[in-house]
């Protein structure tokens, strides 16, 4: 099985300590025979650096490859974690990837260029490897009718699909560092390919089951 992770940016805080699970469970999935290509998203420490240089006039392309360097950061932090699992290189284009899908090594990757979100990039790797799902593993439990964080009777969607998530998403910023639970250049390949995709949260057990089959979190149906 060939699965592709996008792991939430939310994971690489200050304290660190929420990987090891993390590192425990990619190993195992690796020892059973799964495919593995892990996409890092910047997290906060992306978005501090992207506010800070916004102020100060950057424009949005340099910005966002001040996010992509955050990203590729994170990714070489996770991949050492990894040990010798991992493919020891950070791919930063889909020829590279593909290269190193055939490793057989586990893939650790971050942002390949301005524009595009690492939601995106989770999505054209998984494209371009033909995984057989694609998991982005976020800070809510899936997706939403409206904010959970702001809306305490917003409902979990168990089946979202792709046309229904893009008029959902018309109206969210796409300036560096403002991506959310996806953006539309990713849709756009889940539904050109057909990628088999669930949005889940952000932690072991629920990527593990997403993995198994299990129907948690919300799937998106091209």
């Amino acid at each position: 099985m060939k699965v592709v992770v996008k792991l939430s940016g939310s994971l690489f805080g200050p304290e660190l300590e929420g990987l090891d699970p993390f590192f425990e469970l990619f190993s195992s999935l690796h020892e059973k025979g799964v495919k593995l290509a892990i996409v890092t998203g910047g997290g906060e420490v992306a978005r501090r650096y992207i506010g800070f240089a916004r102020r100060h006039g950057c424009d949005e392309s340099s910005l966002d490859e001040i996010g992509i360097a955050v990203s590729r950061l994170n990714a070489r932090l996770f991949a050492s974690g990894l040990g010798d699992l991992a493919y020891p290189r950070i791919p930063t284009s889909l020829e590279e990837v593909g290269e190193a899908f055939g490793s057989g090594r586990i893939v650790v990757l971050g942002g390949y260029h301005p524009g595009f979100s690492t939601n995106a990039v989770a999505a054209l790797t998984a494209e371009r490897v033909r995984a057989d799902l694609l998991v982005n593993a976020t800070d809510v439990e899936g997706i939403y009718d409206s904010d959970p964080r702001v809306f305490k009777d917003a409902k979990l969607l168990k089946r979202v699909k792709v046309a229904e998530l893009t008029a959902m998403l018309q109206s969210k910023g796409y300036g560096a560092g403002e991506y959310e639970l996806m953006d539309l250049v990713a849709l756009k390949v889940i539904q050109r390919s057909k990628i088999r995709t669930r949005v889940v949260l952000c932690e072991p057990e629920a990527i593990r089951r997403a993995i198994e089959g299990e129907e948690v979190g919300t799937e998106i149906v091209p």
